[in-house]
């Protein structure tokens, strides 16, 4: 069975704008990162939304929720922006109906059109977790992954940490 990939939008979807220097969307680069990571794995692309997530509403999350619900795929991955990756997490883990399903939010540090982006190796990162581990709801950043209740962004190291 395919995987389902989410997107929600975040730094992993922006895009650069050199005369203004700001960062904005226009469509995901999910086609092109899993042509470039050659991945084999049948997958299903959806886009639910393109937001930052520090702009991301519960009535956004409860989109999210809905489409996990209803998928046909018991193995999604969900590309987020990385500030408010572990509220979505949570959120989901404790609205979701579905408990057979294995859920992965995965995103990016540095916007793929940057070149020097961590998104292709999360979102590598990311399939793999979602084809190897029990149902649940994860996080999976710097090659690791943190169950959805135990994970946080150190916001001076960059990274993603446990909580205890």
């Amino acid at each position: 069975m395919a995987i389902r990939i989410f997107i929600t939008g975040g730094t992993f979807d922006k895009e650069y704008n050199e005369l203004t220097g700001q960062l904005y969307f226009n469509d995901t680069h999910m086609h092109d990162l899993l042509e470039m990571g050659r991945c084999k794995a049948d997958v299903e692309i959806r886009t639910l939304m393109m937001i930052d997530s520090l702009e991301m509403t519960d009535d956004d999350r409860d989109l999210i929720v809905h489409q996990c619900n209803n998928a046909d795929e018991d193995k999604i991955v969900i590309t987020h922006g990385t500030d408010t990756m572990s509220d979505t997490a949570r959120y989901i883990a404790q609205k979701l109906k579905a408990t057979n399903k294995t859920i992965v939010l995965t995103g990016a540090m540095i916007p793929i059109k940057f070149g020097s982006s961590d998104g292709l190796f999360n979102l590598g990162s990311a399939l793999a977790f979602a084809q190897t581990l029990p149902a649940g709801v994860y996080v999976a950043m710097n090659g690791r992954y943190f169950n959805w209740d135990n994970v946080r962004k150190n916001k001076q190291t960059g990274m993603f940490e446990e909580l205890k």
